[in-house]
């Protein structure tokens, strides 16, 4: 939630000093499970010239499918990091769901090693 120690940064991440962040569900009031919603990601990403989107987090099932969805509607080549995203799986299967779907919108699933390779 908004404003608690679990919207925080774990301790041990280490960000450069132009690092833009996006926030979002930002009070207690509003949900949102993609990055796009409610922000102005894609217009910073369009400014920037930004073609490619790298995607890593929680949950593979809500906010992680959410997001790669929104930015491959945003015409965004999107590279998901399977490495580095866990589902919740409130159903079993939910996350295989959500990567089955982002394959078939054309959503990558590469290990962070691959990707950066």
């Amino acid at each position: 939630m908004a404003g608690t120690s679990g919207a925080r940064f774990a301790a041990g991440l280490a960000l450069s000093a132009n690092v833009r962040i996006v926030s979002k569900a930002t009070t207690p009031q509003s949900e949102a499970y993609s990055g796009f919603q409610g922000t102005d990601l894609a217009a910073q990403l369009a400014s920037a010239g930004c073609k490619r989107v790298f995607i890593g987090g929680l949950a593979t099932d809500y906010c992680v499918r959410a997001t790669a969805l929104d930015a491959r509607s945003a015409g965004l080549e999107v590279i998901v990091l399977e490495d580095a995203i866990r589902a919740v799986d409130v159903k079993a299967g939910d996350g295989a769901q959500a990567l089955s779907e982002m394959r078939k919108h054309e959503v990558q699933l590469l290990s962070a090693e691959r990707a950066i390779a």
